[in-house]
């Protein structure tokens, strides 16, 4: 279908537009933390004071840890019940696709208090398992529902050829599904890993008071709110350190996310 002028340009304007309003935050952002405070000019010492003044290292390594166990544990549950849920007749399947629909839907801020309380009863509070152990039951209901309809796309030649081979079934999904469940399976643990990064609302509540293990998001809140920091460059530039971290991981695996959300629309 040919396209006309007229129409190609109007496409080509709203689309410059959009990438303005999507890249002036963050470039606003880059730019302040650029800025001296003591005068005009440019330099990385924002970065310095950001850095060492924030504790930003341990930080950075508390969000890597709890966001790389909650997608590691995700996916392989995901995978697991996604795959029973697809291919097998699970007693109450029905029941348990409804269940996690509720945990699908519900905003989890009503769940905050129950989960402190119940932590709080376990010992776990200011633990990373207190920011662990709700992200993966929180991300389950997303991650079982993503690979179940992977699984249910899959031809069932597939399936049959594994099972006319002898393949147990564990041996089919090890040996015929996850092989070309990579996209599924990586563009689901890019976003949830991009979700957990960015987790604030849970960390406030459950890790306040143990810097050790305070995730980036929330080191970055403290730092922002404290007098030390009353320099808006400074601030400017923690933030830059945590967003990074994102950014990188995005880049690296856009392809990967694209080829996934856009893999069931083509089959």
């Amino acid at each position: 279908m040919k396209i006309s002028v007229r129409e190609s340009v109007g496409t080509h304007t709203l689309l410059v537009i959009a990438v303005f309003f999507a890249v002036y935050p963050l470039g606003s952002i880059i730019i302040s933390s650029l800025q001296k405070a003591s005068g005009p000019g440019i330099g990385w010492g924002n970065f310095s004071i950001a850095w060492n003044r924030g504790h930003f290292a341990s930080a950075l390594i508390s969000s890597a840890l709890v966001a790389a166990s909650v997608v590691l544990i995700t996916a392989i549950i995901s995978c697991l019940a996604g795959y029973a849920l697809a291919t097998m007749r699970v007693p109450g399947g029905r029941l348990i696709l409804g269940v996690l629909l509720v945990g699908l839907v519900l905003p989890y801020e009503v769940t905050v208090l129950p989960l402190y309380q119940m932590l709080s009863g376990w010992g776990l509070i200011n633990t990373y398992w207190a920011l662990i152990l709700p992200q993966i039951g929180l991300s389950v209901p997303l991650g079982v529902f993503w690979m179940r309809a992977f699984f249910r796309s899959v031809p069932e030649e597939i399936l049959e050829a594994a099972r006319l081979d002898g393949a147990s079934r564990l041996q089919t999904l090890r040996l015929a599904l996850l092989p070309i469940a990579g996209p599924a399976i990586a563009t689901l643990s890019t976003i949830l890993f991009l979700f957990t990064w960015n987790e604030f609302l849970l960390a406030l509540i459950l890790i306040p008071d143990n810097q050790a293990v305070q995730t980036a998001p929330l080191a970055l809140s403290f730092f922002s709110g404290t007098d030390r920091s009353s320099n808006p460059y400074v601030t400017a530039a923690a933030a830059v350190l945590v967003a990074v971290p994102i950014i990188i991981a995005y880049v690296v695996l856009q392809r990967r996310l694209i080829t996934g959300l856009t893999s069931g629309a083509v089959k």
